[in-house]
């Protein structure tokens, strides 16, 4: 018997995404649903899996690479976070494991760990700041920068595709806690 897990990750935030109010100088959306696996290599494998996944892994500290629906997480010295809309994990896996024979590894699913959702809109870093330690700033977090960090007390990846949009993935145990505590400061802008 096959379960549809998708059904039950879109509604970790469904009621809340659903009452969700318009404010729009930091509107909050849940983000389509995604692969998400973590990898872990060395420089043979880092090599490899970037071929087979279509995109050279960021060697940079806290960057991410974007192409079509795929993007690559830059987590650690040797550990990166794979994710892909819409693709189904298990074939995604299976795929890069079948490439990565002859290289030591370490891949993990861990799709349905976490939720993710946007924050967009001009005032989108003044609304994490409240509870996010970090200088939001484009000098210091510029465009196609990611970090582990936190929110209020709950672990976060955050990452920021674009100027005024911030993408949070956090475990769903924690995603309606962030989600919250993000919708209640946007009151300041209602």
């Amino acid at each position: 018997m096959t379960v549809d897990l998708s059904t039950r990750r879109a509604n970790s935030l469904a009621t809340l995404a659903g009452s969700v109010r318009s404010v729009s100088d930091a509107n909050l959306s849940v983000l389509p649903d995604a692969a998400k696996l973590i990898f872990r290599g060395r420089p043979a494998a880092i090599q490899a899996v970037g071929d087979l996944f279509g995109i050279a892994l960021p060697r940079d500290a806290c960057r991410f690479v974007e192409k079509l629906h795929r993007s690559v997480f830059w987590l650690g010295p040797d550990e990166w976070m794979f994710q892909a809309v819409g693709e189904d994990a298990t074939e995604l896996m299976d795929s890069l494991e079948r490439g990565l024979t002859e290289h030591p590894h370490s891949l993990v699913d861990v799709s349905h760990r976490s939720d993710a959702f946007a924050v967009a809109g001009p005032r989108s870093s003044y609304l994490l700041n409240h509870g996010c330690p970090l200088d939001l700033s484009l000098e210091a977090f510029p465009v196609g920068m990611c970090t582990r960090t936190i929110y209020a007390k709950a672990t976060i990846l955050l990452s920021r595709p674009q100027q005024d949009t911030f993408h949070i993935d956090v475990w769903r145990s924690f995603a309606p806690y962030v989600w919250e505590l993000l919708d209640e400061v946007r009151g300041e802008f209602a």
